[in-house]
């Protein structure tokens, strides 16, 4: 396993509840990835965690991975996949060491997509993700006025995370001429007074030492700026929220074949109903598989979970087919809507190529 964020510890656990042995790495101090940064709560149904926080599910998660007995190995980084299955593996930046696996699951998430512009360089300016991480897993405001560039999820999010730890946002800046983000998630940030403006972009970032100002721009049908649109903010803080790519280099050392779906964040390895990748008994889930969203992550990693544990014999044909259908019913469920039939149609593009293949 690799690595011990919410895909990985769900697999971890489905494979461990049916006897499997399980060692799960990861190269982080703590284990629970993007969760611990989550403190807004979940939504949708109880199966999927409605109302309760993600740093809480996180909590759950973990508490149930240490009553089973997970062999969990952090400050560890997983370097190299061998044929066969041999995974390297470096402790602790000091010790290297091998293991022979019956089958691997990588829950290697996501890495967050730069913008460059004059001025991006600048302290103050940094990604989403890092501004949610100072200031919900270390308590650091980045800043007192922040300009967010990206409506999705993640923008409006940590928007409105920002606002709860102190900060002024100024405003929520999108390119598309739509909102990106879910309406139950963008409701609260125009509640909070911050404008939401579409096709407009940011043109350059300015200070000496820092940012200390933002010049915008509205834009036209073909995504460039209109002249006389400028307008300048004063602002010390730039948030990107452009967008997440699948972490792919650990499947691409393993042999995995790749595909690109720019619905889902661009390359990632192909895999069937199952999460199984094009390389036997190495299974792809959470962000690697796709950009969606943690609950959707941790059903992935269950479904591969149990169907690793099937093909290691650990389950049951009966058993495997019920427990991956119930699985696949609540993926179903959380790809309803405008933004989830767009995945469902993306993933259902991956389970035709790899059928081809």
């Amino acid at each position: 396993m690799a690595k011990a964020g919410p895909a990985g510890l769900c697999a971890a656990i489905e494979l461990k509840k049916a006897g499997a042995p399980v060692i799960l790495m990861d190269e982080n101090g703590a284990p629970g990835g993007q969760l611990f940064k989550q403190i807004h709560k979940f939504f949708g149904s109880r199966e999927h965690k409605a109302g309760i926080r993600g740093f809480d599910i996180g909590k759950e998660l973990l508490a149930e991975s240490i009553a089973l007995g997970i062999d969990v190995r952090l400050d560890t980084e997983v370097v190299g996949i061998e044929r066969g299955l041999k995974l390297w593996a470096v402790e602790k930046k000091a010790r290297s060491y091998t293991e022979e696996a019956a089958a691997i699951v990588l829950a290697t998430g996501a890495t967050e997509n730069a913008l460059s512009f004059p001025g991006w360089t600048l302290p103050g300016v940094m990604t989403a993700g890092c501004a949610q991480t100072l200031i919900n897993v270390h308590r650091v405001l980045p800043g007192k006025r922040v300009l967010m560039i990206g409506s999705g999820n993640v923008g409006v999010i940590v928007s409105y995370q920002l606002m709860q730890a102190g900060a002024e946002v100024v405003a929520v800046l999108e390119a598309l001429p739509r909102l990106g983000g879910y309406g139950v998630h963008t409701a609260k940030v125009r509640r909070a007074g911050v404008p939401l403006r579409c096709s407009t972009t940011i043109l350059r970032a300015e200070g000496k030492e820092s940012v200390e100002r933002a010049v915008i721009a509205r834009l036209d049908e073909r995504f460039q700026p209109i002249p006389g649109s400028e307008e300048t903010l004063e602002v010390d803080t730039i948030c990107l929220a452009v967008g997440l790519t699948p972490a792919i280099e650990l499947s691409c050392i393993a042999g995995c074949s790749q595909i690109y779906v720019p619905e889902l964040g661009g390359n990632m390895p192909i895999h069937d109903e199952f999460m199984r990748s094009s390389v036997d008994s190495v299974y792809v889930v959470g962000d690697l598989a796709g950009i969606e969203e943690a609950s959707t992550a941790m059903e992935e990693g269950r479904l591969a979970g149990i169907h690793a544990a099937h093909a290691m014999g650990y389950l049951d044909e009966a058993s495997m087919s019920a427990k991956a259908e119930e699985t696949r019913r609540r993926l179903s469920a959380l790809r309803q809507g405008a933004f989830g039939q767009k995945r469902f149609d993306a993933k259902r593009r991956i389970l035709e190529k790899k059928a081809a293949v």
